[in-house]
């Protein structure tokens, strides 16, 4: 042996702890079993049946993403329980708009040192997220970085895979005269936060501090987690009628709903149709945000828009209402490119 040497937990490194955490957090991603899930947690990469899981000539559909400086505000308070959700949602809701079914999920959390209860916590709500939008958890990565992070600080990313059977992918017979159905956010879900963070910075407001908008703090009022549009998005699909679907992330309405639309048609949409909700009433005030601005960064109280042919948007409008869904009819597909505004959100 050789004296005074050091070992890897010296260097920061517990592979204990890290091992601890795995152990806490198989019966969350044991609770998000779906058909095609063929092992648990542990292997060196997880596999996947897609034959069990329903599928016999599947196109897959892969994405990732983060959850951005949210993140910030929940180390800061120490409200980690809701930030698994919004990296599930950020992933899955991006797969449902292509017409994929999200199949599995699997994360990567970087630390600077690991604290086994609170990576447990962030865990433990990407299962509660897999779970509701119809995904297993089957694999991840902790990976303990001292030096690269500050004490307390971490950083993750999700990544999701679905699939669809051939000839079924989105968008697809997007038309003139098309409807579009805005689905109610829950809130700021998980962008445009480092303008958040600057708003309440100018408006002297910590995170502690009660929220000018709603009966709580303000930094639990922002860290409310990105909902989840999946089942009734897919249940939309398969009722037939659905040419399209934009998920309303960084970019807002403005750049998010052409990403969906051919080149040659844009959409007027009806600011009247929907009211702004509080969150975004106060940042527009607060910040003195221009309204253009606003629908470019934000939701703005619309979290995914389903386009669909004019003569099934009432029972598509009456079937994802009946799913748990606030549905607003805010406009429709006409000839030229762009995005056209009309009223102001009230």
């Amino acid at each position: 042996m050789t004296k005074n040497g050091i070992s890897y937990r010296d260097a920061g490194v517990d592979i204990d702890a890290g091992n601890a955490l795995v152990e806490r957090i198989k019966p969350a991603a044991a609770a998000t079993q779906r058909p095609g899930v063929m092992d648990a947690l542990g292997g060196f990469g997880a596999l996947f049946d897609l034959k069990a899981a329903g599928y016999d000539d599947p196109i897959l559909v892969a994405a990732t993403d983060g959850v951005g400086t949210k993140l910030r505000i929940g180390i800061d308070t120490g409200h980690l329980d809701g930030l698994g959700q919004d990296l599930v949602a950020m992933c899955v809701n991006d797969l449902v708009c292509q017409g994929a079914e999200p199949l599995f999920f699997l994360d990567y959390f970087a630390t600077g040192k690991l604290s086994v209860d609170e990576g447990a916590r962030v865990v433990e709500g990407i299962a509660r997220g897999c779970k509701a939008a119809g995904c297993a958890l089957i694999g991840g990565e902790t990976a303990e970085m001292p030096g690269m992070y500050h004490d307390g600080d971490f950083d993750l990313a999700g990544f999701a895979v679905g699939a669809m059977n051939r000839g079924a992918a989105l968008p697809s017979g997007v038309a003139e005269g098309d409807v579009l159905l805005g689905l109610a956010s829950d809130g700021v879900h998980s962008n445009g936060y480092s303008l958040v963070r600057k708003v309440a910075e100018r408006a002297g407001l910590g995170w502690a501090d009660k929220a000018p908008f709603a009966d709580t703090t303000l930094g639990e009022a922002l860290l409310v987690p990105t909902r989840l549009y999946v089942k009734p998005a897919l249940a939309a699909i398969r009722a037939g009628g659905v040419h399209a679907l934009a998920h309303i992330t960084g970019g807002g309405l403005t750049e998010n709903l052409p990403r969906v639309l051919p080149a040659d048609l844009g959409a007027d949409i009806d600011l009247g149709a929907w009211s702004l909700p509080p969150v975004f009433a106060w940042l527009a005030q607060a910040g003195g945000i221009e309204q253009a601005e606003m629908l470019k960064t934000f939701n703005s109280g619309i979290g995914m828009i389903l386009v669909v042919s004019a003569d099934r948007a009432d029972a598509l409008a009456a079937l994802l209402t009946e799913a748990g869904e606030s549905v607003h009819r805010i406009g429709h597909v006409t000839p030229g490119a762009g995005i056209r505004y009309s009223g102001k959100i009230a």
